[in-house]
């Protein structure tokens, strides 16, 4: 795959533990590799207002759209004759034609499979990347709630919906576990859970400078009460997709573990999506996670020239 590394990249530090911790987790180079290059640009075509046929005769001859595997309405996005990177800036764009997503990112909405009709809750929504996807995933009919924790995060949530044309969503605004006092019981839910987005760094390099392991220790417990409030509020029979863009197990494998080791009647799903992926992590720092973490997704970077990402589908028996 062809790389374009950060002009900078070689100023760039990397602490003592993150660089002993992640060369115990994966090829540190080659991790590093595709970290500090620039991300391949990606968009999703929104098909409540175009179809992708139509969206490339309006781009071409100067763009050049390639279909990213899994994802039908997601496409690699590159100017052929200029190199021009602002796609946020095209007409298309602003006329919600496209919503300008990392091809990653596009994964768990595939994975928790929204149909119309259904009753979905995003928990944490903002910027809206997934919650339009699964909108259109929903042909707009049924009920998808939209929530964030962050009033000011609510209102690029409110903008997008509007210019993707979205109308069957509530946008709500609290933490996620108060959903549990609202007795409201969902067939879907996806878990895009606050992350130390370890797997970002291609587009974030100053993760590098805030990341330490009591920052990750942290997150991970606020992500075990928001995974199971979720399952919580989950249908009997329904599906839960947890997700990261971290590649911390912690965070990742332990939280999902943590969920399945607690909830007798949480069983984990087969992803079956045609990607690269890597193991899963089993044990970390002493720590055994329970076997069935062998279904979940785990995405470095070099796996696909994709950001990293972490995806799990859980569904509550009954």
């Amino acid at each position: 795959m062809e790389l374009e590394p950060f002009p900078n990249k070689d100023s760039l530090e990397f602490k003592d533990k993150f660089v002993e911790r992640y060369s115990a987790l994966t090829d540190f180079e080659e991790w590093k590799k595709y970290s500090l290059a620039f991300p391949r640009k990606a968009v999703r075509v929104n098909t409540l207002k175009i179809t992708a046929a139509e969206l490339k005769k309006r781009l071409s001859p100067d763009w050049e759209l390639k279909q990213v595997p899994w994802n039908k309405d997601g496409f690699w996005i590159k100017n052929v004759k200029t190199g021009r990177r602002d796609i946020g800036n095209l007409t298309e764009h602003a006329l919600g034609y496209i919503y300008v997503q990392e091809a990653s990112s596009m994964i768990p909405p595939v994975a928790l499979d929204p149909k119309p009709g259904d009753r979905v809750l995003d928990m944490c929504a903002s910027p809206g990347s997934k919650t339009t996807q699964i909108a259109v995933m929903m042909n707009n009919e049924g009920l998808l709630f939209a929530n964030d924790i962050e009033g000011q995060r609510l209102a690029p949530l409110g903008i997008n919906l509007q210019r993707m044309g979205i109308t069957n969503t509530i946008i709500t605004l609290m933490r996620g576990q108060w959903y549990e006092k609202c007795g409201i019981l969902f067939d879907k839910i996806l878990v895009d859970a606050p992350c130390s987005g370890t797997g970002t760094i291609c587009k974030s390099p100053g993760t590098l400078r805030m990341w330490n392991p009591k920052m990750v220790q942290r997150l991970a417990a606020t992500q075990k009460k928001l995974i199971s409030t979720a399952f919580n509020i989950l249908k009997p029979g329904g599906v839960m997709v947890y997700s990261t863009c971290s590649n911390e197990p912690e965070e990742d494998e332990g939280v999902v573990s943590w969920l399945l080791e607690n909830f007798s009647d949480a069983e984990m799903m087969d992803i079956d999506i045609p990607i690269n992926s890597s193991e899963p992590v089993k044990e970390f720092e002493g720590n055994k996670y329970h076997p069935d973490v062998n279904k979940c997704l785990r995405i470095w970077p070099q796996d696909n020239h994709t950001e990293g990402f972490f995806v799990s589908k859980i569904r509550k028996k009954g």
